[in-house]
């Protein structure tokens, strides 16, 4: 008995506990161009060759016109509001969003485009208020004031410690993922990708000797290949690998099956851990992998729309924290979520009405995905496979 009890003390000393859950942010389009540039310390020139608006002024009128007052020359931290005590709660190990916004003073507005974002790269530091790790930038409005603005955004993200991918000074640098290094010798590593189906335009494309984007041509078993190459040539033992994805419109919740293939494709034989979707203005269905995460859709985040009519059935006024927590293996131990809504150009906690409507919707849209959305204290939710409801998704 005296030596068994030995034995099983030994055993289990030696035997290794796992590494933490690595615990991520992310959320969908971070827009601080245009409006939201102008109320911040340092606004760029407000002209616009829009036709429906003509000064970026024009958007911070429509938003008063909406909500109220709208103060001026704001802190650096303002537009994030309540966002930024989640974070702080929350406490993610990474912290990652698409930017879709050109950092430029360029001039250089790209040409037969109708909508053009820029923020003063003296505003930068509203980026670095959220403690940003990475921004992607592949999405089809980096490049909107031209090759000079794409390397004037990078160059500024880059002096304030903010990572980029998706985005470059050729097809090398475009396509490189971002590293996120974490202590224990972990990593997160981002690819980035756009597509034609989100607006990217013809041109903008980097090539060997030309900057742009990282342009992914199609959703074929070719192009899952081409990224299970790039993946493995990195990823090590412990990472965690995230596949970021500007694709589809703006409005409607339909995921093509060709969508739902291809990150099946990643999931299962490219080394990708977790998709982050992105394009659409509003969040779409969430769905869970063999226990990883697909976020066809996480919406708009920060914008300037408020105010704007036309599309209220979407609730375009609401967004989502998205809080995935991934064991060694990049499976989900824990996802939880938590609403917000822009209002006078800033987020705020969504409560009552507001996140019943959105977690109605999310559940609405993953019941054709396999996803159920429980309602979690202080209004905020978390996301299971259906076939886990009360327990979290392995």
């Amino acid at each position: 008995m005296d030596a068994w009890r030995v034995y099983t003390r030994i055993s289990v000393i030696e035997s290794p506990s796992p590494p933490p859950a690595i615990k991520l942010f992310l959320c969908g389009d971070v827009m601080t161009g245009r409006g939201i540039d102008q109320i911040l310390a340092h606004p760029g020139e407000p002209q616009l060759y829009e036709p429906y608006m003509r000064s970026a002024l024009g958007y911070v009128e429509i938003a008063r016109q909406a909500s109220g007052p709208i103060p001026e020359a704001v802190d650096s931290d303002y537009i994030w509001g309540d966002a930024l005590a989640e974070l702080e709660r929350a406490r993610p190990d990474a912290r990652i969003v698409n930017l879709e916004t050109s950092v430029t003073r360029s001039n250089d507005a790209w040409p037969d485009k109708g909508i053009h974002y820029r923020m003063h790269p003296a505003n930068a530091g509203c980026l670095a208020a959220a403690r940003l790790d990475c921004c992607t930038l592949a999405n089809n409005h980096v490049l909107d004031w031209g090759r000079s603005g794409l390397a004037e955004t990078i160059e500024t993200l880059r002096s304030i410690g903010i990572r980029t991918a998706g985005a470059g000074a050729d097809e090398t640098e475009a396509s490189a993922p971002a590293v996120i290094d974490l202590p224990g010798g972990r990593r997160v590593l981002v690819f980035a990708f756009a597509m034609a189906s989100s607006g990217v335009p013809t041109g903008w494309t980097a090539t060997r000797k030309r900057s742009g984007v990282n342009v992914l041509a199609d959703l074929s078993a070719r192009s899952a290949e081409s990224i299970a190459r790039q993946v493995q040539a990195v990823k090590r033992r412990g990472d965690v690998a995230i596949l970021s994805i500007h694709w589809g419109g703006n409005w409607g919740y339909s995921i093509s099956p060709e969508e739902r293939e291809f990150a099946h494709r990643l999931i299962d034989g490219a080394g990708i851990d977790l998709i982050h979707g992105h394009s659409s203005h509003h969040p779409k269905g969430i769905e869970i992998h063999r226990g990883k995460a697909i976020l066809h859709g996480c919406g708009d985040f920060l914008n300037d729309y408020e105010g704007i009519r036309g599309y209220e059935e979407f609730l375009p006024q609401l967004a989502l924290m998205y809080f995935p927590a991934l064991d060694e293996d990049g499976r989900l131990v824990r996802f939880e979520l938590v609403p917000l809504r822009i209002r006078r150009l800033r987020l705020e906690r969504a409560h009552g009405v507001d996140a019943l409507r959105m977690r109605q919707l999310l559940e609405r849209e993953g019941l054709a995905l396999g996803t159920r959305i429980e309602q979690a204290p202080q209004d905020r939710l978390l996301v299971h496979a259906r076939s886990q409801i009360g327990a979290p998704p392995a």
